[in-house]
């Protein structure tokens, strides 16, 4: 925590994402050495790694657009005099983003489902058989895992959106200043308007969440719907096999880590580039200068 301070102070900020960062792309290579050592003994064919390197830049470039995309809400504020000047009469917007929680959502639903874990892991509860049997259902890979998770991520996203964002108030500092929205009369129907469309986004950024948190079980091992009771050996039966047995692949992809390597590297070429717009800085070569895409 204090190096992370270090940095983010004497640094362009994001001190303590860049450690985390270094620490989950430190293994990438290791990762991409045993898939190459995979293919050559034969365990994943050319085909299976042409599909996978595919897949990693489809979902790269679906976190890049999502985690940038912004629903922009038109404000217009009103003009007001203030003695002999005029204040007001410009129009802007009001930026809400898709996936509003961020990676916070994933990382709440797993530690949820790390405490049945450790209360099984009690001795008091190590011979109880329906214990058990509960928790090897709630597993790793296992279908009730995977559909626990992926509701508690939905819920989640809606929980932690509605701490850090709350229309009334964004409508009541609106309302404050002279703006509105074009066509919604200010106060209570601007912050229904503008929780409704936080709702909707809400909801693409939720299933964008646990869409992305559940494709790392889908690479290694399947959604194992055989294990279901009932019903297990209908969908067993009914799914393509890369959907219940997964394409063993041995190194995890996707989840949580992915969408921080992706969102703190945006986020740090964002704060350069914003450095760089205020003022030129001197380049790593003598006569040489770094400057912004949009200087």
């Amino acid at each position: 925590m204090w190096l992370g301070e270090q940095i983010s102070e004497r640094g362009i900020g994001n001190g303590i994402s860049l450690i985390i960062y270094a620490g989950i792309v430190v293994g990438f290579p290791n990762a991409v050495v045993k898939t190459v050592l995979d293919w050559q003994t034969g365990a994943l064919s050319p085909i299976v790694i042409g599909l996978l390197v595919i897949l990693m830049l489809l979902v790269v470039a679906a976190i890049v657009y999502v985690e940038r995309a912004q629903r922009k809400i038109p404000i217009q504020y009103a003009r007001r005099v203030v003695g002999r000047r005029v204040y007001g009469g410009a129009s802007t917007y009001l930026p809400l983003r898709v996936n509003t929680a961020g990676v916070i959502p994933v990382i709440f639903a797993s530690s949820m489902l790390a405490i049945p874990q450790t209360i099984g892991s009690i001795a008091v509860f190590k011979d109880v058989g329906w214990v058990q049997d509960i928790l090897h259902q709630l597993s790793y890979s296992a279908p009730l895992y995977n559909f626990s998770y992926a509701a508690l991520i939905i819920f989640f996203s809606y929980f932690y959106v509605s701490i850090i964002f709350n229309p009334m108030d964004q409508a009541d500092n609106m309302k404050k200043y002279g703006g509105f929205i074009p066509g919604i009369r200010p106060g209570k129907k601007t912050a229904e308007y503008i929780d409704g469309i936080l709702t909707r986004l809400t909801f693409g950024g939720a299933v964008y969440l646990a869409a992305i948190s559940v494709l790392p079980v889908l690479l290694i091992s399947g959604l194992q719907v055989q294990q279901l009771p009932w019903i297990g050996s209908t969908l067993d039966a009914i799914l393509p096999r890369f959907l219940t047995e997964g394409l063993n692949v041995k190194f995890f992809f996707g989840g949580t880590s992915l969408l921080i390597v992706v969102g703190v590297a945006m986020d740090t070429v964002q704060q350069i580039e914003s450095q760089l717009i205020m003022r030129h800085y001197e380049g790593f070569m003598k006569g040489t200068r770094i400057r912004g895409r949009r200087s």
